[in-house]
């Protein structure tokens, strides 16, 4: 059993943070303080199964609020800084991208001059072992070359972590900017840090706005499943539980001043996504006529949309030994009888009883 450590995760209620949390408490013996503002995309019921737990604490903390960051670091004395907080849809970054610039540029500002303050005053044991790692998206690199853009028999590029930054939409700016100050901390301030950037993730407990519980909950609705354009943009999908394996495996062994690109090794068309929802709910809870194929609609398509991603996760698997564990066959298999499963969590969501304001699903 290796030591014990103290590791504070931001954003630990939402839908990444709240799976590293449960596999931080279930499958090793390390603390946790989950530090969370609880906004609407914060649910505290997604960790029922370990908040009984000796070992986990829950603080609901602002990150942009440097006094509160500052009690939590001196109360808990953390050895690893997990920051997974931020504003992650891109559709609501588009309608008010100010949200998205407060909670993940000047949050991740403030965050970084508290652990370094923090960080400066710790002894020299203590400092050896520090690390603040800070989580962020493939969609920082921009998009890749679609097939239907390249000559048959062409290979096509992936995102490594030389790729450099394009980001399109004012989530994936924010986001950048974000990482841009975590490594200017970094070589400036000599705060040790890491980033791992990943691609997209799916699996229990995730907000239903995002492509997969959304058309998971609508098609239980028989409501339209709203599919962008002709649904032909490219994902490379990672099961979020392999997701959180691979983010304490960086946290606890990644070296000081690396980039880890983590994916899932699954590049899939939308469409395809949806098609295989559709088919696995017409095998175990079909419709009582017709396929659930039928409600698929086709929308506008969203302002600046990257056609691909698609993630090289070569140097994680080689120099740390992760790999995914789920298929995209088995991840979306267990995330739809999940959903099946667990009504009451989702129900809590849509009706806005886990925070007590009203949500929709689209």
């Amino acid at each position: 059993m290796t030591t014990a450590k103290t590791i504070i995760v931001t954003g630990g209620a939402g839908f990444i943070g709240s799976a590293v949390v449960r596999h931080l408490i279930n499958d090793t013996n390390h603390n946790v303080v989950n530090l969370d503002k609880l906004t609407y995309a914060g649910n505290l019921e997604s960790l029922k199964e370990v908040d009984s737990s000796e070992r986990y604490h829950f603080e609901k903390v602002d990150i942009c609020d440097g006094a509160e960051v500052k009690r939590v670091l001196e109360t808990y004395q953390p050895d690893i800084i997990m920051h997974l907080a931020a504003e992650s849809h891109v559709d609501r970054s588009i309608d008010g991208p100010g949200e998205f610039i407060q909670t993940n540029v000047v949050g991740t500002y403030v965050l970084l001059e508290q652990a370094r303050a923090y960080y400066a005053q710790l002894n020299e044991d203590k400092k050896a072992g520090f690390r603040f790692h800070h989580i962020s998206t493939d969609e920082v690199y921009g998009d890749l070359p679609h097939p239907d853009e390249v000559a048959t028999g062409t290979d096509l590029p992936l995102f490594t972590e030389e790729t450099s930054y394009e980001p399109s939409s004012p989530y994936s700016a924010s986001k950048a900017a974000s990482d841009h100050l975590v490594r200017a901390w970094l070589r400036t301030f000599k705060l040790p840090t890491v980033v791992t950037n990943c691609s997209n993730n799916y699996g229990p407990y995730h907000f239903p706005e995002k492509l997969i519980p959304l058309m998971i909950l609508n098609a239980l609705a028989g409501k339209p499943l709203p599919v962008y354009g002709k649904g032909n943009q490219i994902r490379d999908w990672l099961y979020v539980e392999d997701h959180a394996r691979a983010l304490v495996v960086v946290a606890t062994q990644g070296d000081i001043g690396e980039t880890y690109n983590i994916g899932g090794h699954n590049e899939k068309q939308n469409i395809e996504v949806v098609h295989t929802i559709c088919d696995i709910l017409d095998a175990v809870k079909p419709k009582a006529e017709g396929s659930y194929r039928d409600l698929i609609t086709s929308v506008a398509d969203r302002p600046g949309h990257d056609m691909r991603y698609a993630i090289d996760a070569s140097k994680i698997q080689k120099e740390l030994g992760w790999t995914p564990r789920e298929t995209f066959e088995s991840g979306i298999k267990k995330t739809v009888e999940w959903y099946l499963n667990n009504t009451a969590w989702w129900q809590a969501v849509l009706d806005g009883s886990y925070q007590g304001e009203r949500l929709g699903t689209a």
